[in-house]
């Protein structure tokens, strides 16, 4: 019998949209706008939407052959954030942390 996996959780879907919010502003905040992170003709400012539509949906057809994140079990969503990652990170000299508990506690324990 073959095991399905499970599709992706409320809580992150929920995070995964958090997520291009943060990824948004990081973006922003270091004068990477749309046309100079991918090439595009025009100087547009990041958005969580515009980030879900130009990396994150990108990425998912890419990667796992789906288009949209209502199709992605709960491991594909970590194997599309560690491109996402691996891009920011290398490129743009960004990182931005996937949005958990964990993260939550650990931001929240730095500030005291």
């Amino acid at each position: 019998m073959f095991k399905t996996e499970k599709k992706r959780t409320l809580r992150q879907n929920n995070s995964l949209h958090l997520y291009f919010n943060h990824l948004s502003k990081a973006l922003n905040d270091a004068g990477l706008d749309v046309q100079t992170t991918l090439k595009h003709n025009i100087s547009v400012p990041w958005s969580d939407k515009t980030v879900k539509e130009l990396i994150y949906k990108p990425i998912l057809k890419a990667q796992l052959g789906k288009d949209s994140t209502t199709q992605m079990t709960t491991k594909e969503i970590d194997l599309v954030f560690d491109t996402i990652t691996r891009f920011t990170s290398e490129k743009l000299g960004l990182q931005v942390d996937f949005p958990s508990i964990e993260t939550l506690m650990w931001k929240e324990r730095l500030k005291v």
